[in-house]
Formats: structure tokens, C-alpha cells, sequence
């Protein structure tokens, strides 16, 4: 497995064509691996996520079980004279996982549920708007994905409610694209709603932790959503 880092040029116009369409950053990332189609079918073994740090810092990173090259992404929305991208070898750092190791975490994730309306009608998936199910969606599901999300204590809390986690949720985004059906070759107008996650986690289960950070959490990981990354708890 390999995470890879590329730093986006936000002044080039390449850059703000790929950052203003999903597809078409999902379709750049995976034309950066030989053996791979740009098309949602790949993204099992794929996942990438914007990390949208400042205006003039964006970061794109990547994890993947084929090492990619960025080249095309260097020359369209890059620095091509005086900077690349960096890989990691990912493997290892996910074989020390270890139970009860603490850690930061960034999540973009597209937290949704399924509702209906009326007994009859069938189920509809959409996407939490507030900050609180959203939050709710991830804390659901930390248990599956081998993790705990750190409780703040008590003396510390500054609200009496919705304060009770390590968690925040920031940099909401609502997209729109056309989607075609595979069936009926019909164009569909398909709604996207993402938000990313920071936090502070406990490891509770090592093989389940590793999956979700290499097969991502979650729906919409064609869209840059899923993809969850840690880093040394301060």
C-alpha cells in the first residue's frame, strides 16, 4: 500500500478546473495508475481526499495499493520545474497499529442515511445537513471501523451539548453533477453533500482500522469521500 501527497497549484487554471468537479479530479487521480480505467468501478483500491488547508494551500492525498505517477497532474496543476509529489510506503505504518494507541485524525466523508416519508414509499438515501448527525453518523460507526473517538472530560466541555467528543465538523460542501445510469443510459442529476472530520481516536481494533484506512468509510468514494488519515496525537 502507498499514501501519496501532492500539493495543487491553486493559481493555475488546471488546478480550479479539477477542484470545482469531483469527476473530474476522480478521473485525474486515477489516470495516475497504469493498470486502472477512470471510472468509479476502481475506486475499491483507490481513495483520495482535499485536504483544503488555506486558498493557496490544497493538498491532495492518495492512498493506493499501486504506486501512482503524477506526472500529468504536475504539469496541469503543479509547480512542473520545481516540485513533484511525495510516496510513502503505507504498509508499514499500518502494521504497527497497535490497541490503545491514541491518535489525530482528518475524515471527508459524505455522511447519509435512508428515510422515507410515508410507510409505502421506498427508502431514499440523504445526506445529514447538521453538524450534530453528522457527527452522529461517524460516532455510529466507529465501533465497526476499529476505532473509539476520544470523550472530552467533563471540565473541559464548553457547551452542554454536542461537546461531549474529541470531534469537530468543518468545510461543508454541496455538490451537483450529472450521473449516467448504466442501464437505461439516462443522465440523472446526482446531489453530494461532504464534510470533513478532525479529532483525536483510540485504536480498539488494529484489522478493522486498517481496512477502513485502506478501503476507505463510507459512501461516494469516487468524490474524493472516504478516506481517513492519522497522525501523531498532540
Amino acid at each position: 500500500m502507498f499514501l501519496t501527497r501532492f500539493r495543487i497549484n491553486t493559481a493555475r487554471l488546471g488546478s480550479r478546473n479539477l477542484l470545482a468537479s469531483p469527476q473530474h479530479m476522480h478521473a485525474a487521480v486515477m489516470s495516475s495508475f497504469a493498470g486502472a480505467l477512470p471510472s468509479a468501478e476502481n475506486t475499491s483500491r483507490v481513495l483520495w481526499r482535499l485536504d483544503r488547508n488555506s486558498r493557496a494551500e490544497v493538498l491532495l492525498f492518495m492512498v493506493s495499493e499501486e504506486r501512482p505517477d503524477l506526472t500529468h497532474l504536475v504539469e496541469q496543476a503543479g509547480w512542473p520545474t520545481t516540485a513533484a509529489w511525495q510516496t510513502y510506503d503505507y504498509k508499514t505504518f499500518l502494521d504497527g497499529l497497535t490497541t490503545g494507541t491514541t491518535w489525530a485524525f482528518r475524515l471527508t466523508a459524505n455522511p447519509v442515511h435512508n428515510v422515507r416519508r410515508t410507510p409505502n414509499e421506498p427508502l431514499k438515501r440523504t445526506a445529514h445537513r447538521t453538524p450534530r448527525h453528522q457527527m452522529g453518523w461517524l460516532l455510529k460507526h466507529q465501533q465497526d471501523a476499529g476505532f473509539r473517538i476520544l470523550e472530552t472530560p467533563a471540565e473541559q466541555r464548553r457547551l452542554p451539548q454536542g461537546d461531549e467528543h474529541q470531534l469537530i465538523v468543518r468545510d461543508e460542501r454541496r455538490h451537483r453533477f450529472s450521473k449516467t445510469e448504466m442501464i437505461t443510459g439516462m443522465a440523472n442529476q446526482v446531489p453530494l453533500v461532504t464534510v470533513t472530520f478532525d479529532g483525536r481516536l483510540e485504536v480498539t481494533d488494529p484489522v478493522a482500522l486498517r481496512r477502513t484506512l485502506t478501503l476507505g468509510l463510507g459512501k461516494a468514494k469516487a468524490y474524493g469521500c472516504g478516506l481517513m488519515t492519522l497522525a501523531q496525537a498532540g
